[in-house]
């Protein structure tokens, strides 16, 4: 009895894998149907951009950490802008951090 080898078929040139790549090329579809232009970025998404590319998921983190220590030292301005970065990295991290920098700090005196 006689063996015969057949050589398997390269899976990215079979019928089928063409037929379903060529659905979803099909399906694709660009959402952004207007560009932002690279000059209409504000300077407070630049500079959460910039502190995710240099601090990854934590970035959220140290923006609120920045605008804790602002808002300990008085500086409403500063603080108001790192909450504005972090609510731009992590939506409910800023609104916690709104709501404690918002409540008065009580002192226990003993």
């Amino acid at each position: 009895m006689a063996l015969r080898f057949a050589a398997a078929r390269c899976a990215s040139r079979s019928p089928i894998a063409r037929a379903l790549a060529w659905r979803a090329i099909r399906r694709a579809a660009n959402d952004n149907r207007q560009l932002i232009p690279a000059n209409d970025i504000d300077e407070r998404t630049t500079a959460a951009l910039r502190l995710f590319a240099g601090h990854g998921l934590g970035s959220a983190g140290i923006a609120a950490g920045h605008a804790r220590q602002a808002h300990r030292e008085g500086d409403t301005q500063t603080a108001r802008w790192w909450l504005a970065i972090c609510f731009s990295l992590d939506r409910n991290m800023a609104g916690e951090l709104e709501r404690q920098l918002a409540e008065p700090v009580v002192l226990a005196t003993e």
